[in-house]
């Protein structure tokens, strides 16, 4: 059968629902696993027989993003070959099991070890999950579906503190991550029935009669050879060599930049938000609810930033909420009026959370769908650097006691995003003949109506 070489049938919500719905679900608990240990936090310093310090709680919350560090790689650069779908069954697993290992932890380097494990999971499912959304979404509305898929990761924040709250005062924070295991029992069964395989993924393997039924029943486009990753470790290696082509050389770099900030902040809030809190002067349970707050900050955040960035396009909204984000966590070094406090963390969270999604969003935009993959997976991989620095960076700074100085640097660290984000149009080119979905150019006239601007 001829491949097509016309564009794909226009494509709306209720044809990929189904797909969007499981990654959001996967994200959800994804959220959740990553947000347990920020919501726990004062539970496990207070436990004697962890033998927990502020400074040791940040080195193994960095143990956390160093295997989410390596989970993103490994899973960008090989997703293209085992494929999407055993890739999120493996990462739920993993984080999963992690988890359960925690529960079960009698000292801190049992619990670090599970930590370290759950990281390699919740690393390497976020750039499977982006890249799906991007092949699935419809074309004109790429940012609001990565954003809509995002709020997942808010919701199952939520959904850790609020566990948090709930349980573990009464019963011990080994309950909570207990809660942490759901992910394997609930989730794995329904991508095991219902995730589709990436079309692009069959055609490469050889399966192409099943990639052209997969893209037909989701109205893609039909894979040919210049959308579908090289196959073997020579198309491995091509797909990362790739990302340093003349047309995206210097963006690679700069998009790395951008990710390591979004992530220092997204992680460092998570972690250390509640103690932050307290030692501004709020209560315990205030400090808490904090959590909560700025990630229902991020829900509504992602809804408005995915429809404006469909738009004026996501490097354009990254570091104007980069920036917005600086203003909010500047203004939390001082001791608000409760309610007060309450607005602004909500506020902040609106802009911090989806500035780096955004990031996303333009990177899916910046690569051609053969690299997509793992340019979502080495920018989602790199940045799990400021993942790494940021819970130690919290825990150095509360242990010298200077709370406002934590807030000071994640404005600091805000402007930098802003800055690297805002200059990746400058170093892209159109690179012209990889397809009707090519990575479009970066300039306002990349698409009528501004659908795929920059």
């Amino acid at each position: 059968m001829a491949v097509s070489t016309t564009s794909p049938p226009d494509r709306s919500f209720r044809v990929v629902a189904p797909v969007i719905a499981l990654c959001w679900l996967a994200v959800f608990f994804d959220g959740m696993d990553v947000n347990i240990y920020g919501a726990t936090m004062p539970h496990l310093l207070a436990d004697d027989s962890l033998g927990f310090t502020p400074a040791l709680a940040g080195t193994i919350g960095s143990w956390t993003t160093f295997g989410m560090l390596i989970g993103a790689l490994a899973a960008g650069t090989l997703t293209d070959w085992l494929g999407r779908k055993p890739l999120v069954i493996a990462s739920v697993v993993l984080f999963s099991s992690g988890s359960a290992l925690c529960a079960l932890a009698s000292g801190a380097a049992m619990f670090g070890t599970g930590r370290f494990l759950s990281g390699l999971g919740l690393g390497g499912l976020m750039p499977i999950g982006l890249a799906i959304v991007a092949e699935f979404a419809p074309p004109r509305r790429v940012a609001l579906t990565t954003g809509l898929m995002m709020t997942s990761y808010h919701a199952g924040g939520m959904a850790a503190t609020g566990i948090g709250l709930a349980v573990a005062p009464g019963h011990g924070w080994r309950w909570v991550f207990w809660a942490g295991v759901l992910p394997a029992l609930i989730a794995v069964p329904l991508v095991l029935k219902w995730l589709p395989e990436s079309p692009g993924v069959l055609f490469a393997r050889g399966r192409t009669q099943r990639a052209y039924a997969v893209a037909d029943r989701y109205r893609l486009e039909r894979p040919g050879a210049q959308q579908a990753p090289q196959a073997g470790p020579k198309g491995r290696m091509a797909a990362i060599t790739a990302l340093f082509a003349p047309g995206t050389r210097w963006a690679t770099p700069l998009l790395w930049i951008a990710s390591f900030a979004g992530l220092l902040l997204v992680y460092g809030v998570s972690t250390w938000l509640p103690e932050l809190m307290r030692a501004t002067g709020y209560s315990l349970s205030s400090s808490v609810t904090f959590l909560m707050v700025i990630n229902a900050g991020g829900i509504v955040g992602m809804l408005i930033a995915g429809r404006t960035a469909d738009r004026f396009g996501p490097v354009k909204v990254s570091a104007l909420w980069f920036l917005l984000t600086a203003v909010g966590t500047f203004l939390l070094r001082a001791q608000l009026p409760l309610g007060a406090a309450y607005v602004v963390v909500f506020i902040t969270g609106v802009w911090l959370f989806s500035a780096q999604v955004m990031v996303y969003a333009a990177t899916s935009r910046v690569y051609a769908p053969r690299e997509r993959a793992t340019g979502l997976g080495w920018v989602t991989g790199i940045g799990r650097t400021g993942a790494v620095v940021g819970p130690a960076l919290g825990g150095a700074v509360l242990a010298g006691g200077d709370a406002s100085l934590g807030f000071t640097t994640f404005a600091v660290t805000a402007v930098l995003g802003a800055v690297a984000v805002s200059l990746v149009p400058l170093f892209v080119h159109d690179r012209r003949g990889l397809g009707t979905h090519a990575a479009p150019a970066l300039s306002p006239d990349a698409a009528p109506g501004g659908a795929e601007r920059a």
